[in-house]
């Protein structure tokens, strides 16, 4: 049973509907109804002569796309989405992920990462001298700590959802960037909150003609595996909303690199796969954190050593073994190892 309000509401549209329906108006049910029905040439004669989507972020992101980046934490995607967003508001690229905007684009990062002083000390030489200085048309929005709880709304993720649309039709910004999922999506990425939020996001999308960049993270992965889809936490809802998705992931042949691989694509085939990843290396050019790409590689030359994992990987099992209680011979049973191992293992660890 409806709410009476909402219960006169339906009532109204339904005998709007079937006069409608009796007139013969069918273009306008499909027109005002949750799906716009057209012949295919009908599709075809609306999109003609339109321009194409333009590059955003080389092949990785382009126009009025939703585009997810992910990452395990501190890998630096809130660098790397900053840097995306300086690039699209002041009309500079950095190789090979040029963009091909004609003009300085606004964009809003919303951060739900850093504070306020955290995001200054990225973009500043020495303490309170030679700040970096950002375009007038890049935006940021924070947790506001005077307004009111949000967590103690009946539904806090339209609670966030609302607050991002009012700033987006504040600003005007034509760029969305949110860093990260976990905060808009009730603080889980489980399957159960990424439908109602992908949907949202799509939502937002249309509404404002909005190219958006969501940040994610992954979970704890076997890092002598590729990057694929079912790193990103609540990959199969998220994935399937996206229209592109890309990953930094870490270089273990070489200290301090990280790359960048292309996940998911729909404008264009894939360029950046693992056969032709992207190497970067972050660095502070003098007031500002970024990323400077070093070249091309395959992914494979730059993943875990199994024999290194697989170490890391028995140690991990020996010390949970070991948190629940077990025995020396125990662990080694259920491990198929010699119990002196195991002791060899705990006692590199700290534990007797």
């Amino acid at each position: 049973m409806y709410p009476p309000q909402i219960e006169a509401i339906r009532r109204e549209r339904e005998e709007l509907n079937k006069r409608k329906l009796k007139s013969g108006q069918w273009g306008k049910i499909f027109g005002d109804g949750l799906l716009r029905t057209k012949t295919a040439n009908e599709w075809m004669k609306q999109e003609y002569g339109k321009p194409a989507a333009r590059q955003l972020f080389g092949s990785l992101w382009f126009e009025n796309e939703l585009c997810i980046l992910f990452a395990d934490t501190n890998m630096g995607k809130s660098v790397l989405a900053v840097q995306i967003g300086d690039c699209l508001t002041k009309e500079y690229s950095f190789e090979p992920f040029y963009n091909q905007v004609d003009k300085p684009l606004k964009v809003l990062y919303v951060d739900f990462e850093l504070s306020a002083k955290q995001f200054e000390a990225r973009y500043v030489k020495t303490a309170r001298l030679d700040s970096y200085l950002f375009s007038a048309n890049f935006y940021r929005s924070e947790f506001n700590p005077e307004a009111d709880d949000g967590i103690a709304c009946t539904d806090y993720q339209e609670h966030i959802q609302g607050a991002i649309s009012a700033a987006v039709s504040d600003t005007k910004a034509k760029v969305l960037i949110i860093d990260n999922i976990t905060y808009v999506g009730n603080g889980t990425q489980n399957a159960n909150a990424a439908l109602p939020l992908m949907k949202a996001l799509k939502a937002l999308k249309v509404k404002f003609g909005l190219s958006i960049l969501v940040l994610a993270h992954t979970p704890k992965r076997n890092t002598y595996k590729p990057l694929t889809v079912n790193d990103l936490q609540g990959s199969k809802m998220l994935i399937n909303f996206a229209d592109s998705a890309f990953a930094i992931g870490q270089s273990y042949a070489s200290p301090g690199m990280r790359y960048i691989k292309q996940i998911k694509q729909r404008n264009q085939k894939e360029e950046y796969g693992e056969n032709n990843i992207c190497l970067i290396r972050q660095e502070k050019h003098i007031n500002f954190l970024r990323y400077k790409f070093e070249g091309h590689a395959r992914e494979a030359d730059h993943l875990r050593p199994p024999e290194t994992l697989e170490t890391e990987f028995l140690k991990q099992q020996v010390l949970e073994l070991h948190g629940k209680g077990h025995s020396l011979r125990k662990i080694a049973d259920e491990l198929g190892i010699h119990f002196s191992k195991v002791g060899r293992v705990l006692k590199k660890c700290g534990n007797d």
